[in-house]
């Protein structure tokens, strides 16, 4: 009787706790009903395009983190600006593939630890699902280590991770990955919601990280642009649907000119996401409207680590 009655004291004061216990944007020093946005730039180090892009949308502009591509051509141009500049909110765009038909890049680490990543002529593949037929989980966390290390060596105060084209999230032994290198490097990483992954059947994604002390937005933007709607109509829907709580979005942003438009047939959205998160006054007005506070990532960092 007497171990019965502890249980069931333990269990109610549990259950409390359960009840009352704060939700990320408290424990970030917010209220519950405040709607905090992360504006993430992915791809940067890609090219200079990219890169230029960036660097104007931090400095002068909406975007408050970004995400670094370490295995691309243009890296070192954005580690030495990240070194001039540690208060920049820059984490890793962990990179798998490859997907641009005349533009390529490939591992960091020896070719030889991860060959299942790389395609006969020494590139990454161009789709996710090319990298589950072909690698390991143990080659991806291979190359993402070695991506993450290289990152650190060269200055970088990385504050985040994710994942370029969802390698390490659309997969539960690929997510592993995703968690464990969180766990090793003491970092937040991007996550879809929990009413998302659920719809996934992935629902106890986020609660192993949150036993291991991983931080993630609540929410996260992804998809597109409805079939009879502009980037621009998009990006204003979005902004004035934020739930409370804290939001991810991410953007592509980079300057237009010969160089993106040789690159990409996306070349047209991410100059125009660029300019919208840079000086699109229209879009500055929706944050006030909506009450949204901007916040980075290196605020979920901060308190990961606590």
């Amino acid at each position: 009787m007497r171990i019965l009655i502890l249980f069931l004291v333990c269990l109610h004061t549990y259950s409390a706790y359960a009840q009352t216990s704060p939700t990320l944007a408290e424990r970030l020093g917010y209220s519950a009903t405040d709607k905090l946005l992360i504006v993430n730039g992915d791809d940067i180090g890609m090219s200079h395009a990219a890169n230029a892009a960036a660097i104007k949308a931090m400095e002068d502009g909406l975007m408050t983190s970004g995400t670094i591509m370490v295995p691309c051509p243009w890296f070192p141009e954005i580690a030495a600006y990240a070194r001039e500049h540690p208060e920049a909110d820059f984490g890793l765009h962990l990179t798998h593939t490859s997907e641009w038909k005349t533009y390529k890049w490939g591992p960091v680490s020896s070719k030889d630890a991860v060959p299942g990543l790389v395609t006969d002529e020494g590139y990454f593949w161009p789709e996710t699902i090319n990298v589950y037929q072909h690698s390991t989980p143990e080659e991806v966390k291979i190359e993402s280590k070695a991506q993450i290390d290289k990152a650190l060596a060269a200055g970088i105060d990385v504050t985040h991770l994710d994942s370029h084209m969802g390698v390490l999230q659309y997969n539960p032994e690929y997510h592993k990955v995703y968690h464990e290198l969180a766990v090793e490097y003491n970092l937040p990483i991007r996550m879809a919601s929990r009413e998302t992954l659920e719809q996934f059947g992935f629902p106890d994604l986020r609660e192993g990280l949150e036993a291991d002390g991983i931080v993630s937005p609540d929410f996260l933007v992804f998809g597109g642009p409805d079939d009879d709607e502009t980037v621009t109509d998009y990006w204003k829907r979005i902004l004035r649907s934020l739930n409370p709580g804290v939001t991810e979005l991410f953007i592509h942003a980079a300057m237009d000119g010969e160089e993106l438009r040789s690159m990409t047939n996306s070349w047209k959205t991410r100059a125009t996401e660029f300019e919208l998160f840079t000086s699109n006054k229209e879009i500055q007005q929706i944050l006030e409207e909506e009450d949204i506070h901007l916040i980075g990532y290196r605020e979920l960092r901060d308190l990961q680590r606590k």
